[in-house]
């Protein structure tokens, strides 16, 4: 990882630098904010700021949030005074280390801003042929596009392509092209000159440019703006990028991996997405099955966060009881990897007795999870069957289907995913249906929206 470090601090600083590179982290120093600032957008970029507690943290939470740059910050300073620590909490900093620095400390912070925990655990044979694909494919420069649904876990996926790759000793970048309002996503993409903009107060340098050498990975590259796409297969196809403002391209040498939650084809087919740069992005496609498909993962994966959590918590391991395994392979996981870590969690956190039981294995709002409530989604569904049952007479078969189909899709916003989960049926075998229904000229709800088209 790459660390920043802000001020001097009388030597105690040399001293977390040597512990920090002892533990693999890549070390830049800055001795203010002004120097920090110069460093975030000259391209070196950081994953975490050591600051001074003597330094105005708040200045410089503010200049980096003007700026739209994303780095946590950590305050240090030579005094166990809560005040201080208290301060610059409250100023933006994320966390307060006494120094003289503890190794421990130090390389407690760095794995939990490098994100180490996040191994890649898998046991079910659909997860081994996809690792296996990764394998193959790691060592070459090929773009990989990553598919799967939220939370199957596609940005782990994607470190560790990176991490087998010629390219492991470079950077690692990722962008979430979702979560950057479409009017910034450009600069932070490809950078931009002073003065191109309102605010662009200094040069900057984009994750393009930041990513050289290494990986980039354009996480959720579906939601990214139609014009954007077309800067971006220029990007990937000549391998340099124009800055905002700029007056002539910059070389590029980076790997590109992407993700998605949707499926591409579709979106091509709906104009929301290049047909060229889908190609382009998508030379090796690693599709990562859901847990609900891969039930050998669970326990897995439960056993593993049952430790993780229980040593984060300073709790004694408990293992799994026969009945809440039995009741975590039942389930069907719609928020998959991301939604059982969480469950674990809260679990480790509830458990009474020797083993975590049945009781502890909660849903988000306190129930058990096998005796939760019924998602408002399924309700709508229960109740659009039984509303078309009481009319069944003297209407065809395929009319009480198309119309339970409909009334499904929504109450799911659109969601054609969830829509065919509750029906019992493949998502193909919805869309070929919603394209049968949209030719004879039915109105269509569309993905995440509650007006009605005239196509699936």
């Amino acid at each position: 990882m790459r660390l920043l470090i802000v001020g001097t601090l009388k030597g105690q600083l040399t001293t977390a630098t040597k512990i920090a590179m002892d533990n693999g982290a890549t070390v830049t120093h800055a001795e203010d904010a002004e120097q920090a600032m110069s460093v975030l957008r000259g391209g070196k970029g950081a994953d975490l700021l050591l600051v001074d507690v003597g330094l105005d943290i708040r200045d410089l939470v503010t200049r980096i949030e003007a700026e739209h740059i994303h780095v946590p910050i950590v305050a240090c300073g030579i005094t166990t005074d809560a005040r201080a620590a208290v301060a610059a909490i409250h100023a933006g900093a994320k966390e307060y280390i006494p120094l003289p620095p503890d190794p421990e400390l130090i390389a407690a912070v760095l794995a939990a801003v490098a994100n180490d925990s996040r191994d890649l655990i898998y046991r079910d044979d659909s997860m081994a042929k996809v690792i296996k694909l990764a394998q193959q494919i790691a060592g070459s420069d090929a773009s990989v596009m990553i598919t799967g649904e939220s939370g199957t876990g596609k940005e782990v996926l994607a470190r560790y392509v990176h991490t087998r790759s010629s390219r492991a000793k470079k950077p690692f970048i990722s962008i979430n092209c979702a979560a950057i309002p479409e009017h910034l996503l450009e600069s932070e993409l490809f950078g931009h000159e002073k003065g191109s903009f309102t605010g662009a107060v200094a040069r900057r340098i984009g994750k393009f440019e930041e990513a050289s050498g290494g990986t980039l990975l354009l996480d959720e590259v579906s939601e990214m703006d139609v014009r954007l796409q077309s800067k971006l297969l220029r990007a990937i196809q000549e391998r340099v990028i124009d800055r905002v403002g700029g007056t002539k391209p910059v070389p590029v040498d980076i790997r590109i991996i992407a993700t998605s939650n949707r499926n591409l084809a579709d979106a091509v087919k709906e104009g929301t997405f290049r047909e060229d740069l889908l190609f382009r992005l998508n030379v090796v496609n690693l599709k990562i099955p859901p847990l609900r498909e891969r039930p050998q993962d669970i326990l897995e994966l439960a056993q593993h966060f049952a430790k993780k959590y229980s040593d984060a918590n300073g709790v004694s391991l408990r293992p799994l009881s026969a009945e809440a395994r039995n009741v975590l392979t039942a389930s069907r996981w719609p928020g998959n990897v991301r939604e059982l870590e969480n469950t674990i969690h809260r679990s480790v956190l509830m458990a009474t007795g020797d083993e975590i039981g049945p009781d502890a294995i909660l849903s988000p709002d306190g129930d058990r999870l096998d005796l939760s409530k019924t998602a408002p989604a399924v309700a709508h569904a229960t109740m659009a069957a039984e509303q078309v049952t009481r009319a069944l007479v003297g209407r065809t078969v395929a009319d009480v289907e198309r119309d339970l189909i409909l009334e499904t899709l929504k109450h799911c916003l659109g969601n054609r995913t969830h829509a065919a989960n509750i029906l019992g049926i493949s998502i193909r075998t919805l869309r070929n249906k919603l394209n049968e229904y949209a030719d004879d000229g039915t109105p269509i709800p569309p993905p995440g929206a509650g007006e009605l088209r005239g196509a699936a």
